[in-house]
Order: structure tokens, then C-alpha cells, then sequence
């Protein structure tokens, strides 16, 4: 019986004199040593020859040589010696205990049968943590090895036993046996050969044993990525994920390899999944491209599963027992969410502390020590969430706690009040929602689209969101508007909370009274209902005010302390920025302006922080990155002559009639609320500048109000040259921010009245500032009695902008976009006005589309023709247009319907009443007429939007720093 070492290094000065040291004092010494050095930068083979000498073949190959071909290459340069040679495999980060070899060397005389033999891995430099007591593969396969995380060595494991693999680090095998298996796999050129080979040994019919009284100490440099080799770079993960899929589909048998298969694939895409939400990005992209590596070359699995169906002589149920029981990968999981649950409640129990910390340090005879912890807690904007939603005693601290309960009845009255938006709503800015969530789907991912005759005008970026909401409701479209309209009110209310609280802490350590708070942040949610924008159906304002208190609490965390909190920051605003620009562009021009004005101020006042990227840098992502989450709607809406789509919001056309003092008071139509409400909140801002304490804060509130009033103001005289009409930008925007602004002026100088009142000034300020509080208010309770009980908003909402056509033709029009109904209105003394109705209607998300599309100047021929001399030719043109039906709307002209009674080729209709006429086109229709061009950039663009909506998404979330396995070991 002779032993050949087989030694293969790379880079392993640091660990060779320790390896080479247990190599030569093994109390049974091997018969000859065979060293391969795959290229080593630094000493690795003068260290070798130097403590071997003559005793050592050594050999230098490429750095890109794989492991088992190093192995090969080992075995050519030692001929073999006999029938009863081993070859004992060690790496350059594997170290022998002095026992190693003779303990498996007397494992083998006592089992002849045995093959392979493998020793007890131990942690190195440790020495007391288990890694490897034999291997095994799971169903998923993950390399199991049975043992608990950190499991120390207590003996536990000790008893010889077969398993179906053991590490290379210290594999002792025959070497017939090895050379009749072919050697390792090259297609595993670092991982995942010892698990393979194995596996072919035990297909084999060979033996594999665990010996744990031999002991070996392992580094594992490259798993850990402490040593980067040319065949792992820095993607450790994926060469081991896709070592491990190539080595399951290989090996498993032909009755489980179509199911393997694509367990693997689709379980592959749910671990890309799991290390997103722990934003492992990096992971992520490796277990992806790992997964596209394996299942997309086919041919390399069946190429490797024919090598292998030669080895077949052994009991399938004898390699069976040896792999991980079916139910292991389901126990991962359960241990993966466990992990992820405790991680979420150790955080939000240590919110809670901090929080706790926070009050009793701002309590009255606080002593420094609570003082110090509170500081050493790191309370921030992130954090701001309220202690008592972890305590067991929820239901009682609930009615309790005066704030919470005014806070959920204001939530139950808005409920109410905004019971209209219960069920199906259309009217004003609101179109009916389409049938199914598939249509939203379409309309965005369609470069062309078959509205009116045809149009490449992008849909509008709110699509998308409404699409996935209606997706995750079960295709209930009506459901996602209602929902926007009914919440709106509620989540404005809770950002606005969140939002003044932050502020609070921000200019005063102490921060806000809590009523205060409170005021501010019903007075805010209930600017989109007193504004008028709830009542006239103008989605867009009202999802943007409930936005808008959440992205500013976002970026709040620009000016955190800790860089990490920044840059996650960074893109939580953009998230929340491009999510609200989806329904009014202008949020991201304002943002953009913002972004500029600050910077350039930041600029001239302190010039040192703009050379710290981390200063600069977040609030830029911020703003770049909106482009890119909104590039399938943005680049065609400029490349269509669109742009001027970035001034309008989501929804119909509506006629802003916001005059100066309207923008002042918040007003955007006659359907809101009292102008007394706006004049109030307007003098409450005005006084808040009065108090020395907060005027440098309230100042600010007031410069950024003055500068969306000199936009807004600018905007009033652009006009707007629409394809289809004449108008003026949308001010919703402007008016949100004007009146949010007011309210955290007035928040902020409330706060400075208070506090001088606590100072026992004189009797007649105390009159005063009372006055003012009940002014105050009267604001939100005002606007909410208001609300509760107004009915002119239902009346816009109960009406239908869109004339109705006839019961039959809009069943005709559902077999196809070709069925068209064109619907001519007016008269010819006071004009024709026109409009294609296709498929079930104008709906939600084509508003916009059919706004800015071009006019088609040949329909637009053929209607005048109609109405004034109508000829058969007109009335072919109209079927190769995809026109079925005409309908003359009511009141129906005599001199048109009369010279359409007489066109050959339109046959007369019935209508839903007298005085509108109907005809039907008798030509034929061609199906092919709303065909359009589908360029590649557009699919282009919404992968490129995929993508970065889940980066930022990812990036986004709390970090998760794991700690590395080589990390925080015992010396």
C-alpha cells in the first residue's frame, strides 16, 4: 500500500509553511509528494521546494488551470506504482493534524471495499469549528453537510460512516478508482468536483467513507473569498451555485430529471428573489447568471449526463440513501423566513428602545446617563416609528392614547366622505377603468396603439402601477382607482405625521407637541378635497398629495449622518419621486429645480461639502434616477413631438380656473371648499414668521412656496397647442405644495407661540395665541365637516364626459378594434367636432394618449366631406379605417342626417333615441388598419425599466450586513 500527496497551490504563501510542516511530520510520512502550482504570485513555490527538496516533483501550469485538471496534470507527472497506490489530496489552505493519514490508511485495511476515504474537516485558523463530516447534495441543490452553524467539535460526529461525498481537502482515493472515473470534472473547474465525484463513484458501485478520527484544518480560502483565483474572480457565488445545479442535473436519475430540472429553474428564481429582499444584489446577479449558465446550455447537462450513464452498475437505492432527505430544502426555507422574521422583530425592538430612550431623556429630571444612551441610540428619520406598535398591550394603549384615536376617526370619516369613490366612478378627469388588468398590461407595453386611427404617443406612466395594484387585486380595475381615491386622504395624512415629526426633531431636539403634530397633519390631508381635486376626479393631484409628504420625508434623509442612511435615502426618494411624476410630470421638472437651487446655494454657503460625493451625490441619484424608472413613457413622449405631456397631469383634460387669489387660498375650481378655509391657513403662515426662534425655518417653508408660486405663476401664461385642443398647463401641483408648505410654516411658528407661553408672558398674548389656536382649528375640522357633507362632487362624479353610443354597437365594437364607432357632433353652422369610439371606450391611461396624438388629416377630410358632400368613396375609406357605425350625437343636424340618408354604401341605424341618428357602414372593414410599428428601442426601454425598478427597489431596502464566514472566528 504506497500514498502519493498530491498538493495543489495557488497564492498560498500565508497558509503553506503550516500545510507543508503537517505534510512532513505525519507520524505515517507518504511515499512521494507530487506538487502542481497553478502560476502563484508570491512564494508559494520556492516554499514547497524549500521544505521538501528532492522528496517533491514540482511543477508549474497556467493560472487558469482548473483543479481537476491540476490533479491530472499531478497524475501524469507520477507514474503509477502498483495496483495498491492512494493518492492523498491536499490543498494549499488544508493542513493535516500528524494522525491524518495514518487514520485513514487504517480505515482502509479495515474496509478493502471502500474507495474513498475522507477525514473530519475543522476550521482553520479556529481549529474547534466543524465544517465538513462527509457531504451530501439536497433536492435544491445546496451542499448539505448536517452539521448546525458554528457547531463546535465535541466528538459528536466520530463514528465511521458512508457518505455519498467527502471534500478534496484530504481525500484519500485509489487511484484506480480515480483514473477509471475519469478524474474530476473539468466542467467543475474549482466547485463542486468533490460532490460529483463522489457521486459518480457511489453510480459506480464504489464506496465512500467518512473517517473522522483523521483530522484536517481548512481555510477555505476561495469559498470565503479571502484568495481570488482567475477561475472565481470576485464571483465567488456563482461559480458555486452553478456548480452545484450542473452536478444535481448530471448525476439525478432519468425518471427525476425532468422534474429536477425545472425545480431547479424555478427554485433558482426564487433564491434570486430572497437575496433581493435582503439586498444581496451582488448574489442575486451571480444566482441568476448561474441559473442562465446551466439551463441555457442544454446540451453541456446531456453531454455530462451521457459521460455518466456509462457508470451505472451500482443499486439506484444505494445512492439514494446517500443524498439529503427530501424534506432538508423545505426546513432551509423555514429557517431562511424564521431568520428574516427575527431579524425584522430584533429591529423593530430596538426602534422601540430607542424611542423609549428618546422620551425619558426629553422627560423632566432626566440624568445624563439616559441622556447618553438616547445619543449612543441613533433615533433618525428611518426609525420614526411609534414605540407602542410593538407592545403586547396594543388594543389598550390604543384607547388610551388621544392622538391615535383622533387619528383613526379621522381616517373613519374620511372612509365616509369619500363614499362616492365606493364602487365604479367616473367623470370630470375620471374616464371608466378598463375590463381587466391584462388591458392596463397591454396599453403599457404596446409601442402602437389602436385608438382613434392609430397613435405611437407612449401611455402614460401611471399605467404601470395601476396595472401591477390591479394584478395583485385579482384584475379588479375599479378597485385600484377607488382605492387611490379612497385612501388618498388617510396616507397623506400618515406621511404628513411621519413627515412634521422628523421636522420637529430637526429644528428642536425636543421636537413638536404631538396635538400639534397632529393639526398638521389633518389640515394637509385634506388639501386634495378642499382644493377641489377630489371632486372633479383629478387622480393625479390627489395621488400626488398623498405622495409628496412621503417623498419629502425620504429625502430628509439626505442630510443623515451616516452615509449608508443617504444613499438608501437616494433612492427611496427617487422610488417615491418617479412614482408621483408618474401622474403629474411636473413633481420631477419641480424636483429637478429644486435639486439645483439647493446645490448651487450649498455652492456659495459651504463649498467644502460638495467636494464629499457622499454629500452631493444622493440628492443627484435622486433626480437622475426618475428618468430612468419613467424611460418607456419619457424618451417616445419627446421622440413623438409629445413634450408637451410633461405639463399636463393624469386624467382627462380639465379647465384649470386658478386665479391668484384661488392659488393663494389652495382653490382649483369652484368644487372646493370655503376660500375662508385657504385665507385662515394663509394668515396662520403669515404670523408664523413672527416668532425669532423658528423664523429661519419657517423662512425656508416660505422660499420654496415663493419659488412653486413664481413657476406655477410663469405657467399660467404658457399655452399649450394640443393636437386635439387649446390649453393651460396643470396647476394642481403647485397648489399641493403651496398649501404644504403653509402648513409646516405653521406648524413650526405654532410650536415657538407655545413655548413663549410656557415662559408666563403677559395675560393679553396668552388671549391672542388662543384666538389663534381656535382659528387654527377650525381649518380641519372645518374642511372635514365640509367634506362630510357636500354633494357637488358626486354630481362630477356621477357624470360621463364620453357621449353614449347605442347598447349593439358597443357589443360590435368589442369582436374588434376594426369595429369602429365614429361619432360626429355639432353642427355645420357652429362646427363638427369628431371621435372614433374602439373596443369598450375611452378608459383610464388613454385619456392622455388620444390628448396628444396627432389629428389625422385625411379622417379629419374625410368627416368634413361627410357632413358637406358625401361620396361612395368617403364611405370605403371610412371601412378601410375600421369605421362600422356613424353616429350623428344629439341634437342631430337635418341638412347632415338628410345627406347621410342619401349616401350609398350607409345604411340607416337605430339610436338610443330620436334625436340622435345612426348608420352602419357597408363596405368592407380592414382588420389591418390600426397595424403600427413596433420599434425594438421601445422593448428596449422597458427591460431597461424592469431592471432598474427592482435595482432600486433593492437598493432601497434596510441593508443587511452578513457577516463573512471568516469574519469574528476564535484565533
Amino acid at each position: 500500500m504506497t500514498v502519493t500527496a498530491l498538493l495543489v497551490s495557488h497564492d498560498g504563501a500565508r497558509w503553506l509553511p503550516a500545510v507543508l510542516t503537517g505534510l512532513s511530520g505525519q507520524t505515517l510520512p507518504v511515499d512521494r509528494v507530487v506538487a502542481v502550482d497553478t502560476t502563484s504570485r508570491d512564494d508559494s513555490t520556492t516554499l514547497v521546494r524549500d521544505a521538501l527538496g528532492e522528496q517533491v516533483v514540482l511543477d508549474v501550469v497556467p493560472g487558469s488551470t482548473s483543479y481537476p485538471a491540476a490533479v491530472r496534470h499531478g497524475l501524469e507527472l507520477a507514474p503509477a506504482t502498483g495496483d495498491d497506490e492512494w493518492i492523498w489530496l491536499l490543498h494549499d489552505d488544508s493542513n493535516p493534524a500528524p494522525t491524518a493519514l495514518a487514520e485513514l490508511l487504517d480505515a482502509a485495511r479495515e474496509h478493502p471495499s471502500v474507495a474513498i476515504l475522507g477525514p473530519k474537516l475543522r476550521e482553520w485558523p479556529s481549529l474547534r469549528r466543524l465544517l465538513e463530516v462527509g457531504l451530501t447534495i439536497t433536492g435544491t441543490g445546496h451542499r448539505e453537510t448536517g452539521l448546525e452553524r458554528g457547531e463546535y467539535d465535541q466528538g459528536q460526529h466520530d463514528a465511521v460512516r458512508e457518505v455519498l461525498a467527502v471534500n478534496t481537502a484530504g481525500m484519500l482515493v485509489r487511484r484506480s478508482v480515480l483514473e477509471s472515473l475519469g478524474g474530476l470534472d473539468e466542467d467543475l473547474p474549482i466547485f463542486g468536483n468533490d460532490i460529483d465525484f463522489g457521486w459518480r463513484a457511489a453510480l459506480a458501485g464504489h464506496r465512500t467513507l467518512v473517517v473522522p478520527q483523521a483530522v484536517v484544518f481548512h481555510a477555505e480560502a476561495a469559498h470565503r473569498g479571502i484568495r481570488r483565483t482567475p477561475l472565481t474572480g470576485r464571483h465567488t457565488h456563482y461559480q458555486e451555485r452553478r456548480a452545484a445545479l450542473l452536478t444535481s442535473l448530471a448525476n439525478v436519475s432519468s425518471r427525476g430529471f425532468a422534474w429536477q430540472y425545472v425545480r431547479l429553474f424555478l427554485g433558482s428564481l426564487l433564491r434570486v428573489v430572497g437575496f433581493l429582499v435582503v439586498r444581496s444584489v451582488g448574489e442575486a446577479l451571480d444566482e441568476l447568471a448561474a441559473t442562465l449558465s446551466v439551463h441555457g446550455r442544454p446540451r453541456q447537462v446531456l453531454a455530462a449526463r451521457r459521460d455518466r450513464a456509462d457508470l451505472r452498475q451500482g443499486d439506484p437505492a444505494d445512492v439514494r440513501r446517500l443524498l439529503a432527505p427530501a424534506w432538508l430544502p423545505y426546513r432551509h426555507g423555514l429557517d431562511f423566513v424564521t431568520d428574516l422574521a427575527s431579524a425584522a422583530t430584533s429591529q423593530a425592538a430596538d426602534v422601540a428602545e430607542r424611542r423609549r430612550l428618546a422620551k425619558a431623556a426629553d422627560a423632566p429630571g432626566a440624568g445624563p446617563g439616559v441622556r447618553e444612551a438616547r445619543r449612543g441610540s441613533g433615533t433618525s428619520a428611518d426609525d420614526d416609528e411609534d414605540a407602542y406598535l410593538t407592545d403586547s398591550g396594543f388594543v389598550a394603549r390604543f384607547f388610551t392614547n388621544p392622538v391615535a384615536v383622533v387619528l383613526a376617526l379621522f381616517g373613519v370619516l374620511a372612509l365616509i366622505a369619500a363614499r362616492e369613490a365606493f364602487g365604479s366612478i367616473t367623470g370630470g378627469a375620471l374616464s371608466p377603468v378598463p375590463e381587466a388588468a391584462t388591458d392596463w398590461w397591454r396599453l403599457h407595453v404596446s409601442s402602437w396603439h389602436p385608438l382613434g386611427t392609430g397613435t405611437d404617443v407612449p401611455a402614460p406612466a401611471y399605467v404601470l402601477p395601476f396595472a401591477f395594484a390591479a394584478t395583485l387585486l385579482l384584475g379588479h380595475t375599479g378597485a385600484v382607482v377607488s382605492g387611490l381615491m379612497l385612501l388618498a386622504v388617510p396616507v397623506a395624512a400618515w406621511g404628513a405625521w411621519r413627515l412634521l415629526k422628523v421636522v420637529g426633531r430637526l429644528v428642536d431636539p425636543l421636537g413638536l407637541p404631538r396635538w400639534l403634530v397632529v393639526w398638521g397633519a389633518l389640515t394637509y390631508a385634506l388639501v386634495p378635497v378642499t382644493s377641489g381635486a377630489w371632486a372633479e376626479g383629478r387622480f393625479g393631484t390627489v395621488a400626488v398629495a398623498a405622495l409628496l409628504p412621503w417623498t419629502a420625508h425620504a429625502a430628509l434623509g439626505f442630510v443623515d449622518p451616516d452615509r449608508d442612511r443617504r444613499w438608501r435615502a437616494a433612492w427611496r426618494t427617487a422610488l417615491l419621486l418617479a412614482l408621483g411624476a408618474a401622474f403629474v410630470p411636473g413633481l420631477w421638472l419641480f424636483a429637478l429645480l429644486a435639486t439645483a437651487v439647493v446645490l448651487g446655494a450649498a455652492a456659495v454657503i459651504a463649498p467644502r461639502l460638495l467636494r464629499e460625493r457622499d454629500s452631493w451625490g444622493p440628492p443627484v441619484v435622486a433626480v437622475a434616477a426618475t428618468p430612468v424608472l419613467l424611460a418607456p413613457w419619457l424618451l417616445p413622449l419627446l421622440t413623438t413631438g409629445s413634450a408637451s405631456g410633461l405639463l399636463l397631469e393624469a386624467g382627462r383634460l380639465t379647465v384649470d380656473q386658478v386665479t391668484f387669489g384661488g392659488l393663494v387660498t389652495g382653490r382649483l375650481n369652484d368644487l372646493g371648499a370655503p376660500l375662508w378655509f385657504g385665507v385662515v391657513l394663509g394668515l396662520l403662515a403669515l404670523a408664523a414668521l413672527i416668532p425669532r426662534r423658528t423664523r429661519v425655518p419657517v423662512l425656508i417653508c416660505w422660499l420654496v412656496a415663493l419659488a412653486a408660486a413664481v413657476v406655477s405663476g410663469l405657467l399660467s401664461h404658457v399655452t399649450l397647442d394640443l393636437p386635439s385642443v387649446t390649453t393651460r398647463p396643470s396647476l394642481g401641483l403647485f397648489v399641493v405644495i403651496l398649501q404644504g408648505t403653509s402648513v409646516v410654516a405653521v406648524v413650526l411658528g405654532a410650536d415657538a407661540y407655545l413655548r413663549r407661553l410656557a415662559d408666563h408672558h403677559p395675560w393679553w398674548q396668552r388671549v391672542v395665541a388662543t384666538a389663534l389656536a381656535l382659528a387654527a382649528a377650525l381649518v380641519p375640522l372645518g374642511g372635514l365637516v365640509w367634506w362630510l357633507g357636500a354633494d357637488d362632487g358626486a354630481d362630477v362624479l356621477a357624470r360621463d364626459a364620453e357621449q353614449s353610443v347605442p347598447v349593439y354597437m358597443k357589443q360590435s365594437s368589442l369582436l374588434g378594434q376594426e369595429h369602429g364607432v365614429l361619432v360626429i357632433g355639432g353642427s355645420v353652422d357652429e362646427g363638427v367636432t369628431y371621435r372614433i369610439r374602439r373596443d369598450d371606450g375611452t378608459t383610464v391611461g388613454e385619456d392622455e394618449i388620444l390628448t396628444l396624438a396627432d389629428e389625422d388629416a385625411g379622417l379629419t377630410s374625410d368627416v368634413r366631406d361627410l357632413v358637406s358632400a358625401p361620396t361612395p368613396a368617403v364611405v370605403a375609406d371610412l371601412g378601410a379605417r375600421g369605421v362600422e357605425y356613424v353616429v350623428l350625437s344629439s341634437p342631430a343636424d337635418g341638412r347632415i342626417s338628410s345627406l347621410l340618408d342619401a349616401t350609398a354604401g350607409l345604411e340607416q341605424a337605430s339610436a338610443e333615441d330620436r334625436t340622435t341618428r345612426a348608420w352602419r357602414v357597408d363596405r368592407p372593414l380592414d382588420p389591418a388598419s390600426l397595424e403600427g410599428p413596433s420599434p425594438w428601442w421601445r422593448t428596449a426601454l422597458l427591460v431597461v425599466q424592469g431592471l432598474a425598478i427592482v435595482v432600486v427597489l433593492v437598493l432601497a431596502l434596510p441593508t443587511v450586513r452578513q457577516r463573512r464566514r471568516g469574519e469574528g472566528r476564535d484565533d
